[in-house]
C-alpha cells in the first residue's frame, strides 16, 4: 500500500510504502518505507529523458526537412544549396554543443562526491579566462574589466580544468545574455570569513549591465535545460545546461553559488570558493 502525505511544509509532498504484518497472535507491526527520493529521481530522470529528446529533435526535424528538399524541389537551385547547408552546419553544430555538455554534465555529476586536491591559483587563472573570451567579447562590442590587483594571488583546493569552465561559462552568458555594447566586469577578492563556508573564502563576480533576469526565475537558473527566454538562448547557442554545470562543479570545491538581478540593470554571478 503507497499512502502520499503532504508535510508540514505545503510545497513537499511525501510519499510512504506501508507494509502490516501480525506478530504471530499478537501486535501488528506496521512499517513505513519512505518513497519520496526514489519517486523524485524517477520524475527527474524522466524529465531529462524528454528535455534531451527535445533539444535533439528540432534540429533533427529541420536537418530531415533541408535533406527533402535538396533531394526535391533545390535539386539543380545552386543559391538554395549555399543557403541551405549554412543551416545544416549551424544545426549540427548544436546538436554538438548539446552532446559535449551533456557529456561533461555527466563526468562532473561523478566526479561531485570526489574533493579535488590541485592547488590552484584564481587570479591567473581567472586573468586567462578573460583573454580567451576576448574575441567573441569584441564582436559583441562588450568590454571585459577586470578589478583588484592582478598581481595578487589567492590559492583554493580544486580542479584547474574545472574551475575555467565555470568562469568561461559565467563570461559567456554575461557576452551573450548582456546586451550588445555592454559592460562586463569581474571581480576577486578574499573574505576574511564567511558565514556560509565557515571560514575564509575566495569570492569572484561576473557582473553584466544587460537586460536583468526576473526574480521569479532565478532560484530554477540551474536546473538542467530551464531557460528564461528559451527563443533567445537557442539563437546565441545556448543548451541550457551550462548554468547546471557550473552549479555542479562548484558543489564538488565546496563552494557556493549566488545569482543576484534587477531588471533593466543588469545580473551578477558570484562564485564563492573555500580559500587555503
Amino acid at each position: 500500500m503507497e499512502i502520499p502525505y503532504r508535510s508540514k511544509d505545503e510545497s513537499i509532498e511525501r510519499e510512504f510504502k506501508l507494509r502490516i504484518k501480525r506478530l504471530g497472535d499478537g501486535p501488528v507491526a506496521l512499517l513505513f518505507l519512505d518513497l519520496t527520493r526514489q519517486k523524485n529521481l524517477e520524475t527527474v530522470r524522466r524529465d531529462f529523458v524528454a528535455n534531451v529528446s527535445h533539444e535533439l529533435r528540432t534540429p533533427l526535424t529541420t536537418l530531415s526537412g533541408i535533406i527533402e528538399t535538396l533531394q526535391g524541389p533545390a535539386r539543380e537551385d545552386e543559391a538554395a544549396r549555399k543557403r541551405f547547408l549554412g543551416i545544416m552546419s549551424k544545426e549540427a553544430a548544436r546538436m554538438n554543443r548539446l552532446v559535449d555538455d551533456l557529456l561533461s554534465l555527466s563526468r562532473v555529476e561523478s566526479d561531485e562526491r570526489m574533493r579535488p586536491i590541485e592547488q590552484v591559483e584564481l587570479n591567473t587563472l581567472l586573468q586567462s579566462c578573460i583573454i580567451t573570451m576576448a574575441a567573441p567579447a569584441k564582436s559583441e562590442k562588450v568590454d571585459i574589466t577586470l578589478l583588484g590587483d592582478e598581481s595578487r594571488e589567492y590559492f583554493i583546493q580544486g580542479d584547474e580544468d574545472q574551475l575555467r569552465q565555470v568562469f568561461n561559462n559565467l563570461l559567456e552568458n554575461a557576452i551573450k545574455y548582456g546586451g550588445a555594447n555592454g559592460k562586463i566586469t569581474v571581480g576577486i577578492e578574499l573574505v576574511d570569513h564567511d558565514a556560509t563556508l565557515r571560514g575564509p573564502a575566495i569570492c569572484l563576480c561576473v557582473c553584466d549591465t544587460g537586460p536583468g533576469i526576473d526574480p521569479l526565475h532565478i532560484p530554477r537558473l540551474t536546473e538542467r535545460f530551464y531557460r528564461v527566454d528559451s527563443h533567445r538562448s537557442r539563437a546565441v547557442g545556448g543548451t541550457g545546461l551550462g548554468l547546471a554545470i557550473v552549479k555542479h562543479i562548484v558543489n564538488r570545491h565546496r563552494g557556493r553559488l549566488a545569482i543576484a538581478s534587477t531588471l533593466g540593470e543588469g545580473t551578477a554571478f558570484s562564485v564563492l570558493l573555500p580559500a587555503l
